[in-house]
């Protein structure tokens, strides 16, 4: 979770969301990803779909069932159903998101086999957002 943290901290001094996902596979981080919607003007350049994408190029192959993703906010609907898609293994989140997360939306995005971990170092990915969000605002 600390390289999700790093990941994030990178996109909020670009002036992104900051969120940061990692992919694990084994012992090895096979995908890194950092939110990239203003940079790219995608929205779907979100950290976590930025990094499925980076770990299916890495390992030759769309399914990541024995992988584990490491992200510091709970995935949006969209992220889910990709992760669902990918059949992600494990996905382990920092902070729950209480507007815009799959759990409040559409718990049944995930795949039935993908194990769930909340509230890794939550305290300290909610203060990368809460920073954020304040400093935008002034």
């Amino acid at each position: 979770m600390r390289g999700a943290l790093q990941q994030a901290t990178i996109a909020g001094s670009l002036g992104e969301i900051p969120v940061g996902a990692l992919i694990v596979c084994g012992n090895t981080i096979v995908a890194k990803g950092a939110n990239q919607t203003q940079q790219l003007n995608d929205v779907t350049a979100h950290a976590e779909m930025l990094a499925i994408t980076a770990a299916a190029h890495y390992l030759g192959g769309k399914y990541l069932n024995h992988c584990t993703l490491y992200v510091t906010l709970e995935p949006c609907p969209m992220c889910a159903g990709a992760l669902y898609w990918a059949q992600i293994g494990r996905i382990v989140y920092g902070t729950k998101d209480e507007k815009r997360g799959y759990s409040g939306i559409a718990p049944q995005l995930l795949h039935p086999k993908t194990q769930v971990t909340s509230g890794l170092l939550s305290e300290e990915c909610a203060v990368l957002l809460t920073e954020f969000f304040r400093k935008l605002r002034n």
